[in-house]
């Protein structure tokens, strides 16, 4: 942690970190569990110290089964507890679906609303750390597609620690996806305890010439590219969608009304991504009738995340590739 020009700088890491303990204090029904979270302090470090404050019955060290952490968490939330899992590799959620996907986010449906289900799934995603298929993968769209499940991916540290006290806050489950890339990244982080709402877009970036939609590692590659695009005259305006169930409809449909080009960029595969709702969202709204050139979806490549550094760099969007498919939209049909 470091203080600049009087902003407090938290990596995304310390402030997923901080907002787990804030939470815990202020709530004894809050709970961790995962594999090697306790005094190993978790795969990525995200947990380190806090067994240390809360015990071992409060940061729960479990077997290497997914399925049964899962089972677990989906218990004790239907007992009044707000469970938080930790999963090593968002990868390892398909030995955990039919406990999510079947059980916890069709319980309070099935049961007319008298139970609730409030779980926070932790799922560090995405690749650019050479782990190869098995441990690099982003899943997000399996999981809009469940009713009754909300996911979340933060783009940054102030917002990785508002919307994972807003996740833990919720009384349905939540799927929080942590880019592993993003862990080390700093940003500005208020210290007071603080709730950013979900199914709130932000615009993380003002512009005129075109939108780019994004989540998670995106939002940086978008603004980075946007301030690269910016020396030659294109001014991207960038929305960092931040939740993706709930989605801000409204926020994503008036950016592209205003700029008239949308560039949708996400890292999973193209086919069934995430992308292809967006791109059909704006298609059947009012955005419609304002695009000057069609929607266009820049998305990781259709298949498995080579080990290989170059080849995994090649196989998902870089900022070189948001500034290529941004300047070619930029000027499309004029």
């Amino acid at each position: 942690m470091t203080t600049q020009n009087g902003n407090r700088q938290l990596t995304y890491l310390e402030a997923v970190r901080e907002g787990l303990v804030l939470e815990m204090r202020r709530d004894p029904a809050v709970f961790l569990l995962g594999e090697d979270i306790g005094v190993y302090g978790g795969a990525f470090g995200v947990t380190k110290g806090m067994i240390e404050e809360f015990g071992p019955e409060r940061v729960r060290d479990t077997p290497i089964s997914e399925a049964a952490i899962a089972g677990a968490a989906t218990g004790a939330a239907l007992m009044g507890m707000r469970p938080i899992m930790e999963i090593m590799f968002m990868d390892f959620l398909t030995i955990s679906m039919n406990q999510l996907v079947n059980q916890a986010a069709k319980i309070r449906f099935m049961f007319g609303g008298k139970a609730s289900l409030p779980l926070v799934v932790r799922a560090p995603a995405g690749s650019g750390t050479g782990a190869a298929a098995q441990h690099s993968q982003s899943l997000e769209a399996w999981f809009v597609h469940t009713p009754g499940i909300k996911v979340v991916a933060p783009a940054t540290a102030a917002d990785a620690k508002g919307l994972l006290i807003s996740a833990i806050r919720d009384n349905n489950p939540v799927i929080f996806m942590e880019h592993k890339l993003l862990y080390r990244t700093k940003g500005a982080v208020a210290e007071e305890l603080y709730a950013t709402p979900l199914g709130k877009a932000e615009v993380k970036r003002e512009g005129s010439d075109l939108t780019i939609l994004a989540y998670s590692i995106m939002v940086p590659r978008a603004l980075e590219a946007a301030g690269q695009l910016a020396t030659e005259g294109i001014n991207i305006e960038v929305v960092d969608l931040r939740t993706l169930k709930p989605l801000d409809e409204e926020t994503i449909i008036r950016s592209v009304c205003k700029t008239g080009r949308v560039l949708i960029a996400h890292e999973a595969p193209k086919t069934g991504g995430f992308g292809g709702e967006l791109a059909a969202l704006i298609a059947g709204s009012e955005a419609f009738d304002y695009l000057d050139a069609p929607i266009r979806r820049l998305a990781g490549r259709d298949i498995p995340i080579p080990y290989n550094r170059t080849l995994e760099r090649a196989a998902v969007p870089q900022v070189e590739d948001i500034v290529a498919a941004a300047r070619s939209l930029a000027q499309e049909g004029r």
